[in-house]
């Protein structure tokens, strides 16, 4: 969508369609619905907004005090609206879908104007400058021929992107065959309108188109081999003008170009601040007209309120050094974050292998726009500036993602493994809630052991009434609580320590312990340890007591 109104959309409709204001509906609808239905977390505001909003605030301040108000209030109409949706957009570009729809609406639209001229350029061969129709009756905006030409090349390399990556029409042969004719038609739009400006921006995009290409010495020969096959069809009068670049102090567009910039710098001079939109309408220029033979010999003209034919000249004339030194910073800026976002998703293989080789595109359009501006006084066309915001919405997209992909948070989240795996970590937690319930047992669990004392107390009450009758006095008495008898009667079982020698059992012993035995320790007298055993053996019975064991084994199997 063009916000000019030298290329409103209505423009090319008829009869009543005319007088709706297209641009105007389209970007209260944009702006409506971010305000009503899109999500504002996470927005960020880049620099180059920032900027952006300094300028047109700059560009508001100079058209007060302008030279010529009336003229500067009409530039201002549609140069405040470009700025302000450009300012804006980078707000709505949140999602790569987002990217990829404006970049081809941007190319459609200006498809629509490219493919009529590469129509016309191979039926008529153009005409020759300011000559070939583009649908308008109209020489200016992206109406006009070297305008047209510089915005034709750069979209090329969106366009070859699109080819590989695109996710709105996917890639197939049908898009690749589209995408194959329109830069086709693109190239020739600079022939169709004889510029000079589209042959530089064309020589331009096939220099740094050898960044991306692998065999660089095969795409040299293959683009020496095709200039030479397209000499002979290129049309004379194209060639005709392309021959000025040698003799340009002869040609009448170059040397009052050349005029009108040495009149830009003395007027900065003693305008600092610029003097506002439509300053160059009070230029006097004079200039010399190199003779090209006899028949043409050299003369002097003069002329006036000729324009700055370079966004340049342009932005200094008009918004002074401060205004240029905005413009440069937006524009460099620009290219230095392309760059950096090109190098860091340069894997082919990563999860942003797009953002990387549509960084390079962006960036490579960009500088074809900054040398066809050097030319055109195109410093507020606001096709361009919908380009810088599409870089703006690139750069904080993958600074959002990115800053996702990095977060940690404080606490590491608790897994949940499923309960058809088991981890090491979830066996340590279980045998650790083991251990707790152990050490402080549930009600149901202290019942169960009280039972179980219970049914052990009456054992032993009926093997100190049974045993005495079989002869088994000894058993007898080591089944009562009080072991003292059976202790001293054999000395070499070695007594429970007590509370002040109570020494560190071995490992295997001291897991047989259990509480209550440890509880009858302590009740028990203390006596002098015995010399300690290895630690590797255990404590053997007494000899006596073995005996009586199989005893008490023999006469129970006789009994049952």
């Amino acid at each position: 969508m063009s916000i000019s109104t030298s290329s409103s959309p209505q423009r090319l409709t008829y009869l009543l369609l005319n007088t709706v204001p297209i641009s105007l509906i389209a970007v209260a609808l944009a702006v409506g619905g971010w305000l009503i239905t899109d999500d504002k977390r996470d927005t960020r505001v880049a620099p180059r907004q920032l900027l952006i909003v300094v300028l047109l605030l700059y560009c508001w301040a100079t058209t007060l005090a302008a030279d010529f108000p009336i003229e500067a209030k009409d530039k201002w109409d549609w140069v405040w609206k470009a700025l302000a949706f450009a300012a804006f957009l980078p707000l709505t570009l949140r999602t790569r879908l987002r990217i990829e729809a404006l970049l081809l609406f941007m190319i459609l639209s200006a498809a629509s104007i490219i493919i009529v001229g590469g129509i016309k350029t191979i039926a008529s061969g153009g005409g020759g400058y300011g000559q070939l129709n583009l649908m308008v009756d109209n020489n200016s905006g992206l109406y006009e021929g070297s305008t047209i030409s510089a915005v034709a090349v750069a979209i090329i390399p969106i366009i070859i992107w699109f080819m590989r990556y695109g996710t709105i029409f996917r890639p197939d042969w049908r898009v690749r065959g589209f995408c194959v004719a329109l830069v086709f038609a693109c190239l020739l739009i600079p022939v169709g309108t004889s510029t000079r400006t589209g042959l530089l921006c064309i020589a331009l995009l096939a220099v740094l188109s050898l960044r991306v290409v692998k065999r660089k010495a095969l795409y040299l020969a293959g683009l020496g081999a095709l200039g030479l096959i397209a000499i002979p069809f290129l049309p004379s009068t194209f060639t005709d003008r392309m021959n000025t670049i040698k003799t340009y102090q002869a040609d009448e567009s170059a040397s009052t170009r050349i005029a009108v910039w040495q009149w830009t710098i003395d007027y900065a001079k003693s305008h600092p601040f610029g003097g506002g939109f439509e300053a160059y309408r009070g230029n006097r220029i004079r200039y010399d007209l190199a003779g090209t033979g006899a028949a043409t010999p050299g003369r002097v003209e003069e002329d006036k309120a000729r324009a700055y034919h370079s966004a340049y000249f342009e932005m200094l004339g008009e918004q002074g050094y401060f205004g240029l030194a905005l413009w440069l910073v937006l524009n460099l800026g620009g290219l230095v974050r392309m760059e950096i976002l090109r190098r860091r998703y340069r894997d082919p293989e990563g999860q942003f292998a797009w953002a990387g080789p549509l960084a390079a595109a962006l960036q490579s359009g960009h500088l074809v726009y900054l040398l066809g501006a050097a030319f055109i006084a195109i410093a507020f066309q606001p096709f361009i500036y919908m380009l810088i915001g599409a870089q703006i919405g690139l750069d904080t997209y993958l600074g959002r993602k990115r800053r996702d992909a990095s977060f940690r948070p404080m606490r590491r989240p608790r897994a949940r493994p499923c309960p058809h795996e088991r981890t090491p970590g979830a066996d340590r937690r279980a045998r650790r809630r083991r251990l707790v319930r152990r050490a402080v047992p549930s009600p149901r669990r202290a019942r169960r052991v009280r039972r179980r004392g219970a049914r052990s107390r009456q054992g032993l009450s009926c093997g100190r009434l049974l045993l005495p009758a079989f002869g088994l006095r000894d058993l007898a008495e080591l089944c009562r609580p009080d072991r003292r008898a059976a202790l001293a009667r054999h000395p070499r079982l070695p007594a429970p320590p007590g509370r002040a020698d109570l020494a560190a059992p071995p490992r295997h012993a001291r897991l047989r312990t259990t509480h209550r035995r440890r509880a009858r320790a302590d009740r028990t007298p203390t006596r002098p340890a015995l010399p300690a055993r290895p630690l590797a053996g255990a404590y053997p019975p007494a000899p006596e007591l073995a005996d009586d064991a199989r005893l008490v084994r023999h006469h129970r199997a006789r009994l049952e």
